[in-house]
């Protein structure tokens, strides 16, 4: 039992790091402080939680969140780039996922 929850501390540990590391990515100040505050506060508030399930589901979550997070910073970084420069179809230099056109149409057009 000691040996799982070493392992569990560690990956969640592990987790957390990615995050954080993640969060600082965001080019916009606001954005990145309050991905900062808010990842500091859920492991804070979730730090005595000692069900195993409870765990795996939290760290489930933060996996999810994880994978916003990178895809956020993408799309902040595609969206500053494409400000700069004239585009036309044959000087795009990104080649963008369609599941990620949507996402950026979500954020940018309804924000």
């Amino acid at each position: 039992m000691c040996a799982f929850n070493m392992a569990t501390k560690t990956q969640v540990l592990s987790l957390y790091r990615m995050l954080l590391r993640e969060s600082k990515q965001f080019p916009s100040y606001n954005y990145r402080t309050y991905a900062l505050q808010r990842i500091k506060d859920a492991f804070r508030a979730n730090r005595r939680i000692e069900d195993p399930k409870m765990v795996a589901k939290l760290a489930e979550e933060g996996h999810k969140t994880l994978a916003l997070i990178k895809r956020q910073v993408k799309l902040r970084h595609t969206h500053l780039y494409t400000h700069t420069r004239i585009h036309t179809s044959s000087s795009w230099p990104f080649r963008l996922e369609p599941s990620l056109v949507s996402e950026l149409i979500s954020v940018y057009c309804y924000t």
